[in-house]
């Protein structure tokens, strides 16, 4: 989270409130294309491998399925990349020049897609302390890199060290699996199993919507608020998102790391309702605690993180901040879907709640300007908890065993 923070900081001051904008913008680009490049199977490798834990025919099978579907959809993807680069710079920078960075991209993407296979398998394995080793020295490498490239190229440099920082995670997160006593170069080597596939492919349908609707949601976002209000507009919204999805980090890493996996394991109801009673008692106070001392230092942590020229996002804060309570609630029950492929409806919730923030967006920035981006994100929160409360009401109210 501070090497994030840090990162954030220097691209403020290099590049100011536009850069920032178009940093965002390729992030969720690279969201977008990265879970394309692994074949979206990530969220299905962790329940499966913590699932199969102790089966190692099962496990082989698994591992060697991911690896192929992974290699396959990533050097698709990186030929697209290639061939569309000129395509993709125009849609996200207004601007053919930054076609390099794409083409940097389509050559790197087969090493972003094997890291996210290898981390969601320490994932599933519940291997935590390596886990926290990969993503604490990565996020470190990422910061010198970013430093470095962002110091001597300013935006172009911010641009290509998403590329080249992440891409270059990937040796030191193999460096740990090849040392881990549980590792066997068969576990990768195995045929494919169809039936492994076909489990894996309900995972990824839930993901490509997933990363059809929340990065194209907020792609959205931004190119409407810079329509309207500018692209310095743009980035104050960009500076308040990443302050939340920052401190969140927390939140959602304990989610993806201990929630998901524990919850693919249980198998009765009361077991899934005392956990998710045990999530909600657990992270909610610390979340709403979080979000008080954040609104109460709002102003030096702008200056903090970015520089005064950003001091207009500090009207962001109230309603963002509440939002981001409903958000992580929405979350504890979302998990329970992907948990327990809950296909339909997780599919209708992202297609839903994605839709509808950018419509409450563009409703509401009309009327309360900046601000209402802000509004918007809270009542969309508001309604989509409201939806899974109604969705889970059986698991919710449920007395006894």
């Amino acid at each position: 989270m501070s090497a994030g923070f840090l990162v954030g900081k220097i691209v403020a001051v290099i590049t100011g409130a536009a850069g920032v904008a178009l940093v965002g913008q390729f992030s969720n680009f690279i969201s977008i294309v990265v879970n394309f490049a692994t074949g979206a199977i990530s969220n299905g490798v962790v329940k499966y491998t913590a699932e199969y834990q102790g089966d190692e025919t099962r496990i082989k099978n698994l591992f060697s399925t991911a690896f192929k579907i992974c290699f396959c959809c990533s050097i698709l993807t990186g030929l697209l990349l290639l061939l569309f680069s000129r395509y993709f710079a125009f849609l996200l920078f207004n601007d053919y020049t930054f076609s390099y960075i794409i083409k940097w991209f389509g050559v790197t993407v087969i090493f972003y897609a094997w890291n996210t296979l290898l981390i969601a398998i320490l994932n599933g394995r519940q291997e935590l302390r390596k886990y926290t080793i990969v993503n604490t020295a990565g996020s470190l490498l990422s910061l010198l890199i970013t430093s470095w490239l962002v110091y001597a190229y300013q935006l172009d440099g911010a641009l290509l060290a998403l590329v080249v920082s992440q891409a270059s995670i990937f040796f030191l997160t193999a460096s740990m699996i090849l040392r881990s006593d549980w590792f066997k170069w068969s576990f990768f080597s195995a045929a494919f199993d169809k039936a492994i596939a076909k489990k894996l492919s309900h995972y990824s349908l839930m993901a490509v919507v997933s990363i059809l609707t929340v990065p194209v949601a907020q792609i959205l976002v931004r190119n409407l608020v810079s329509k309207e209000l500018g692209l310095d507009s743009a980035g104050y919204w960009q500076g308040m998102m990443r302050v939340s999805d920052a401190y969140l980090l927390i939140v959602t890493t304990s989610l993806s790391t201990y929630y998901l996996p524990k919850l693919s394991s249980l198998q009765t109801d009361f077991e899934l309702r005392k956990e998710m009673v045990n999530g909600f008692k657990l992270i909610v106070p610390v979340v709403i605690v979080g979000c008080l001392v954040i609104y109460f230092a709002r102003f030096l942590v702008i200056q903090i993180l970015y520089t005064p020229d950003f001091l207009p996002m500090e009207s962001l804060f109230t309603w963002q901040l509440i939002g981001d309570v409903f958000k992580v609630c929405s979350f504890l029950f979302g998990y329970i879907m992907v948990a327990k492929s809950m296909t339909r409806y997780y599919i209708i919730t992202e297609i839903v709640f994605n839709v509808g923030y950018v419509l409450l967006t563009y409703f509401f920035i009309r009327h309360f300007n900046l601000q209402g981006t802000t509004i918007a994100f809270m009542i969309n929160y508001l309604l989509c908890l409201l939806y899974m409360i109604i969705v889970f009401r059986k698991l919710i109210f449920r007395n006894g065993q």
